[in-house]
């Protein structure tokens, strides 16, 4: 696993050992970089369900302005640090170590707003359902939230404020792309 592009473009992340922590393959972050590359410099990210960070740190390479990465797993925060550390990514970054829904209520309450959202949870709990109902709390009026599935699940029931913009499958995982619905609430 390596960073694609951008500043540290090339740089091997730490991976995790076994297969508790599921991190998005390189393939299908470039694909994701491509649908959204134009919203990433400058922007400022949240990564929930960050696992080894991947998705948050390409965003940094490419010239995102900061990045908050959200994991309940200690492995996974142990990854995190390593990997924001050898891409020198510590001034522009900050990790909470707990559950995303948790994480997503403080930084609401400290006022915190992101413009993309990168939620990769595990596979066929219906996080992303769960998640999309209380992370826009947090997401700008033009916000982005990028989101990965097994392409065999339920596909999640979205919240009025959100509508899906995308939908892409690559292999066995699917991308949704979701941005604030223009409809009436």
């Amino acid at each position: 696993m390596r960073i694609i592009a951008g500043a540290c473009r090339g740089r091997r992340l730490h991976s995790p050992k076994g297969d508790r922590i599921r991190p998005t393959i390189d393939r299908v972050r470039e694909a994701i970089f491509n649908i959204i590359s134009v919203r990433v410099p400058d922007a400022k990210v949240l990564d929930l369900f960050a696992g080894t960070g991947a998705m948050g740190l390409e965003a940094l390479s490419r010239g995102a302005q900061f990045c908050l990465f959200v994991d309940k797993s200690a492995e996974a925060v142990h990854l995190i640090r390593e990997n924001v550390q050898m891409c020198a990514a510590q001034d522009r970054s900050r990790i909470i170590h707990g559950p995303a829904d948790s994480a997503v209520r403080r930084l609401n309450s400290e006022n915190e707003l992101f413009d993309l959202i990168f939620m990769d949870p595990p596979y066929g709990k219906g996080y992303i359902e769960e998640t999309l109902q209380i992370v826009a709390a947090v997401a700008r009026e033009d916000a982005l939230v990028i989101a990965e599935q097994h392409v065999r699940d339920k596909p999640p029931q979205v919240p009025a404020i959100w509508q899906m913009d995308r939908e892409r499958r690559y292999g066995d995982t699917l991308i949704l792309v979701y941005s604030r619905s223009t409809a009436p609430q």
